[in-house]
């Protein structure tokens, strides 16, 4: 599975496994642990999850499902606004270190800005794990290029690697300025979401392009938002079938055909709109 390594030397994969809605049920965790580990089997080596999804639950799924194959897998966690203070960034980590079974965070991202605690004690308590050796890298999620602005003023902001962000078809917003910006920096773009939570509208062309390389709609959507070498792809699923496409989105290579026939369907906003969220 193809990786891109951003700025402080976060090599992380570019297509990778979602939690969201995971650790909610104690009925569907045997499923949910199986679908990750699958996942991690075909290549798909980067699991995303955060404090927020199940109250911890995801964490601890995601615990389950690493045992025994912590060293191949690049681990994500979030913390919550609400959490992220300096002290309570701190304490949030460890919780999370608690729920995940493991000794350190490859990648710690606030989930989403916060009007409680500014974004210069968080960074500050994200240095101070990374000394620690608690979290190997961090980033942020759901922010847009004023926010990352206002960000990089810090002098921890230079070691801010990634920007999770909600990305898919009909929601482009980030090609015009938030997707330059970080590319520019060599901050990590991940898209959550990508198939739009199974909301997507499938246009004709969409269809037309699966046809053409007799594939899934979903598998070319995957393999849409990977055209960008920066960019790093979040896709939850629990049924093997649907693991099983969505690692094989890899093997999809669009041609300029393809890429055009989506834009014409799927345009870029021709002026900026508000950053898209869950």
């Amino acid at each position: 599975m193809r990786t891109f390594e951003a700025r402080g030397g976060a090599r992380m994969p570019r297509l990778g496994l979602g939690t969201w809605r995971m650790g909610e049920r104690a009925a569907d965790a045997a499923d949910e642990v199986a679908a990750l580990q699958r996942g991690f089997d075909l290549g798909m080596t980067l699991v995303d999850t955060a404090e927020m999804y199940g109250n911890g639950g995801a964490e601890e799924i995601v615990a389950q499902a690493l045992r025994g194959r912590r060293d191949d897998v690049f681990v994500v966690s979030k913390v919550l606004p609400g959490n992220a203070s300096r002290r309570g960034t701190l304490r949030a980590a460890e919780r999370s270190l608690r729920r995940l079974g493991i000794d350190c965070i490859d990648l710690y991202l606030l989930h989403w800005r916060s009007g409680a605690h500014p974004v210069s004690q968080t960074l500050e308590a994200f240095e101070e794990l990374r000394t620690q050796g608690k979290i190997r890298h961090y980033g942020v999620s759901n922010f847009d290029v004023a926010d990352m602005e206002d960000m990089d003023a810090h002098p921890h902001a230079a070691r801010v690697c990634a920007n999770q962000v909600y990305y898919t078809l009909d929601k482009r917003g980030i090609e015009r300025n938030l997707l330059p910006w970080c590319q520019k920096r060599k901050i990590a773009v991940m898209a959550y979401s990508p198939l739009d939570q199974g909301q997507l509208p499938v246009r004709d062309a969409l269809r037309t392009v699966a046809a053409r390389h007799d594939a899934r709609v979903e598998q070319v959507v995957l393999a849409w938002t990977l055209r960008n070498a920066g960019m790093v792809t979040v896709v939850k699923a629990v049924r093997r079938a649907h693991v099983d496409a969505n690692a094989a989105a890899w093997e999809l290579d669009l041609n300029e055909e393809d890429l055009q026939a989506i834009d014409a369907a799927y345009p870029r906003p021709s002026r900026d709109v508000p950053l898209a969220t869950a």
